[in-house]
């Protein structure tokens, strides 16, 4: 198809757009499933903190001989949560001063999973090591 031009003017150029701007560019596509990205976690807590009375109080019928854990959700891994409690970033008291390490056999059977499932189960999890004897701290 030919353009017509006017008497001694040129023909104008059509831009081309190559790049999206402004709201069109924020917008991201819609998610397919949702990001199941939320974690429990056990940290088994040093012997010694049986000696605190308020771990104590929280725990009337635990049993001395048995672990003592901390019970906590996040939505970073495990790992990296662990290491930010024991550097004093949004640590757990108990945590920063008696936590020993991860018992991820308690608790990797469930993860990963989305936030309201992990608020449930780092409860439900609490409740169920404080039945089998646990002393347990939940933050």
């Amino acid at each position: 198809m030919a353009t017509k031009k006017s008497a001694g003017k040129p023909a104008k150029k059509r831009a081309t757009r190559t790049r999206k701007s402004g709201k069109a560019a924020k917008r991201k596509a819609p998610r397919r499933s949702p990001r199941h990205h939320h974690h429990v976690y056990v940290i088994e807590l040093a012997r010694s903190v049986w000696m605190e009375p308020g771990f104590r109080k929280a725990n009337p019928d635990g049993d001395i001989t048995r672990t003592a854990v901390y019970v906590g959700m996040t939505g970073l891994t495990p790992d990296v949560r662990f290491d930010k409690h024991k550097a004093g970033i949004q640590d757990g008291r108990y945590v920063k001063a008696y936590g020993l390490r991860l018992l991820p056999a308690l608790y990797e059977a469930y993860n990963p999973m989305p936030y309201a499932a992990a608020r449930e189960m780092e409860v439900e999890l609490a409740i169920g090591l404080r039945e089998e004897g646990y002393g347990v701290w939940q933050a």
